[in-house]
């Protein structure tokens, strides 16, 4: 019995299908001629294998200015937590417990956790950073009063990077 080439199932007449080993490597490469193909600097480029989704996010720009695109992998200066603003005397640092984006209220529409002239108690949650859809609370170590809120809502935060600053309570604005 001969079977003609238009009997065979679609399966059968395809090509083998490539070894894990050979598609992660295939994966890597056109990670890496996308991520030096991109415009600006690379901030995060993040890859899942599953549904294959490809997210990225850029860094900010310096007046105009663009910086190349980074290589996955590879470190650069702009990929490291902003140095803190110049820090008012007296006042204390709430920092990013991880790396997320940042949430000034519970939900969209509601209210900030706090604002600027706030008095917050130790333990209260001054804002959230959600990570690998997990929504951390940020807790306020100690009692103040927000002097400056550094980041804006719904942006993304590095790990020990301020969030905010808080004042002594009863100290002068």
């Amino acid at each position: 019995m001969t079977v003609s080439p238009s009997e065979l199932s679609p399966r059968m007449s395809a090509t083998p299908a490539p070894e894990p080993a050979d598609e992660a490597r295939a994966l890597r490469e056109e990670v890496v001629k996308l991520a030096y193909s991109l415009p600006g600097g690379l901030r995060r480029l993040t890859v899942r294998d599953g549904d294959r989704a490809i997210e990225v996010e850029w860094a900010a720009e310096v007046a105009g200015t663009a910086a190349p695109p980074a290589a996955p992998g590879t470190t650069t200066a702009r990929d490291l937590p902003e140095a803190a603003p110049d820090a008012d005397e007296g006042t204390t640092a709430v920092r990013s417990p991880l790396v997320g984006t940042f949430y000034a209220a519970p939900s969209p529409g509601a209210d900030p956790f706090v604002r600027v002239g706030d008095e917050v108690e130790p333990g209260q949650t001054v804002g959230i950073v959600e990570a690998m859809k997990l929504m951390n609370p940020i807790l306020a170590d100690e009692a103040g009063v927000v002097a400056d809120v550094l980041v804006g809502d719904a942006e993304s935060v590095e790990y020990d990077q301020v969030i905010m600053r808080l004042r002594p309570s009863g100290r002068a604005r």
